[in-house]
Parts: structure tokens; C-alpha cells; sequence
């Protein structure tokens, strides 16, 4: 597969306003094992190989387990997530697949017990933002190489 073209050369602006997003996410107090966690899982569920492979790098390099990131998409199944995390991740499946029945009531109220209304806010722009990623990099066909 070749890629289509390079989104930052071709459209500097847009890719300015992505990149303003990401340092938002990174200034913001979502932790950054959450934000790794959605990154990843948000990337896995649209099938974003240049993503997964980047997020699962950085992950491990902020010492996440292998472990974790090889049962991630099975979390439902699995002890090894907090409840915290898991709050975080349902979000980034309801979200993600946000036409099937979006955010739901029951995912948001066991957020609401966990976290304030910004940390909530947080998690759906992160969601948000690597959604846009994953779109801008399959659209062009960004490869792992």
C-alpha cells in the first residue's frame, strides 16, 4: 500500500489545529495511562495500523505492560483494568462507535461516580482527537514502515 500523500504538507493549517488538540491532551489531567489506553483501543476498533503501532510503542516506553496492551481489546473480560480504566474505556468504545447508540446513560453515570464533569470532558475530546487521526491516516494511507 502507498501512501496517497503527506496531510502535513498538504494541508500545514489543519494539521496545526490537530497538533493544537494533542498538546491541549497533553496539558490536560487526564492521566497518561488513560490517554494511552484510548489512543490505542480507539485505534484498534477503526483499524488504524500506523496508530496502534505508535501508540502501543509509547505506551510501553511509559511503562505500560505488554500484558495490557495484548488483552486490551478483550478488557471486558479481563481484571488486569481498573474500574477507573474501564469506565475510560467503554467511553472510547461508545464513542468511537458512536452510531450505534453513542455515549449511553449507564456509561456516563459510572463515569459521573468516578471522575468530575472536566475529566469526563477530557476523555470525550481525547476520543475525539484520535478519531480524527485515525480518519486523516487511513484516509491518506499512512503506512508503518
Amino acid at each position: 500500500m502507498e501512501n496517497r500523500f503527506d496531510m502535513q504538507h498538504t494541508e500545514p493549517d489543519g494539521f496545526k489545529a490537530m497538533f493544537a488538540l494533542e498538546n491541549y491532551l497533553q496539558n490536560a489531567q487526564l492521566s497518561k495511562i488513560h490517554l494511552g489506553l484510548i489512543k490505542i483501543r480507539a485505534s484498534q476498533i477503526n483499524g488504524c495500523a500506523f496508530c496502534i503501532n505508535m501508540h502501543t510503542s509509547d505506551a510501553l516506553k511509559q511503562g505500560e505492560t505488554a500484558q495490557r496492551i495484548f488483552l486490551l481489546n478483550a478488557w471486558k473480560e479481563t481484571e488486569l483494568f481498573t474500574e477507573e480504566e474501564k469506565v475510560v474505556l467503554a467511553i472510547t468504545e461508545e464513542v468511537t462507535l458512536i452510531n450505534q447508540h453513542g455515549l449511553t446513560d449507564a456509561t456516563y453515570a459510572h463515569a459521573a461516580k468516578l471522575f468530575d464533569e472536566h475529566y469526563i470532558g477530557q476523555i470525550i475530546m481525547a476520543v475525539a482527537t484520535i478519531n480524527a487521526w485515525n480518519r486523516i491516516v487511513i484516509s491518506t494511507k499512512r503506512t508503518v514502515k
